[in-house]
């Protein structure tokens, strides 16, 4: 195996999930609030997002690829800060206030995940939470107001937080395992009825409200009571995909 193959399985996730819950806030900050300071950004927070895995090989005394892993981290950690400088540069340093916010439940998951506890319903809420964060901050860097730009992130909390109830609500009941579908059914209305708030207050396209009445949709069809067999690979790469067209078409709508 060369050395670029071994890096690059390394680096990069392995979970569909993973991929859809750092690019889909790209997309759609980036596409939304296009800017030299947002791509400078969006490249430093994709590689802040791919030190996942280095670091806990790096910190794993038994694992055979612990330098190679060290030295990944010293790279991507260059990049990140790198691309948040260039990014505080181009725009301002007080335009990365939505990042302090990431910050607490960014840690707590990269805590959990250190753990071995990624997968636990807490850990991915908090990463929810900490990846909703990146539209408003590459919205903020490109000069859009706060309220402007956290209703980009407002969006994206109620694309993922209740996406995560559901998708682990579905996984559960699918192995014969007690999954209450009470809790994912009304985040995800609570979450429709949020964005179409927003919507009608002209802080969010109405494109935001389709979308999340498609969210909802999944929701009931999922929760309900048709038995759907989806694996957990084909329900992740289905996630993905609705989700990026989604945010690519959210975002394509979008008008300050």
């Amino acid at each position: 195996m060369s050395r670029l193959r071994q890096i690059v399985r390394l680096v990069l996730p392995k979970e569909h999930g993973g991929w859809s819950l750092i690019l889909e806030p790209l997309v759609l900050g980036l596409v939304a609030a296009p800017s030299l300071a947002g791509v400078s950004l969006g490249v430093g927070v994709l590689a802040g997002f791919f030190v996942r895995r280095p670091l806990r090989i790096a910190t794993s005394n038994e694992d055979p690829r612990r330098v190679l892993a060290m030295r990944c981290l010293a790279v991507l950690g260059v990049v990140a800060a790198a691309g948040m400088t260039l990014s505080a540069f181009l725009a301002t340093p007080v335009a990365l206030w939505p990042l302090l916010l990431a910050l607490p439940p960014g840690l707590m998951f990269v805590w959990l995940d250190s753990r071995g506890e990624a997968r636990a319903a807490t850990a991915e809420l908090a990463g929810a939470f900490a990846c909703s964060i990146i539209p408003a901050a590459l919205a903020s860097v490109s000069g859009w107001r706060a309220g402007a730009a956290m209703a980009l992130a407002a969006l994206m909390a109620g694309r993922n937080v209740p996406t995560v109830l559901t998708i682990r609500a579905f996984l559960r009941r699918r192995k014969g395992e007690a999954g209450g579908i009470v809790a994912p059914l009304l985040a995800t209305l609570i979450a429709f009825v949020g964005v179409g708030a927003l919507a009608h207050s002209r802080l969010v396209p109405p494109a935001a409200v389709w979308f999340m009445a498609v969210l909802l949709i999944r929701a009931v069809v999922l929760l309900g009571p048709f038995r759907l067999g989806f694996s957990a690979t084909r329900l992740g790469i289905t996630e993905a995909i609705m989700g990026g067209i989604g945010a690519i078409f959210v975002a394509l709508s979008w008008s300050r």
